[in-house]
């Protein structure tokens, strides 16, 4: 029972990574948008745990690509996973 629990508290741990991700992408786009860092925003809008191994790619099109790892439940285990997601804002009229 325990390790059913603990498999579902990682994929929700999971789920979340690529919730947050996408946001630091479309976080990132909005501020390269404006002409702003869009790295320090893109990292601004994670979780100070997500931060570690971050990676933060902007496009000459304005694209922002973020990956993350996927955090583990066990505190100081590096995970082999992460997770990525790109935005780009287009340009208004």
């Amino acid at each position: 029972m325990l390790l059913a629990v603990l498999v579902c508290w990682q994929l929700a741990l999971a789920g979340h990574a690529v919730w947050v991700v996408g946001n630091a992408a479309r976080v990132g786009a909005r501020a390269e948008a404006v002409g702003s860092d869009a790295r320090g925003a893109a990292a601004s809008a994670l979780p100070r745990g997500m931060r570690r191994g971050l990676s933060v790619r902007v496009g000459s099109d304005g694209r922002v690509r973020v990956r993350a790892r996927i955090p583990l439940l066990l505190p100081g285990v590096r995970t082999p996973f992460s997770v990525s997601s790109s935005a780009r804002l287009e340009g208004g009229s």
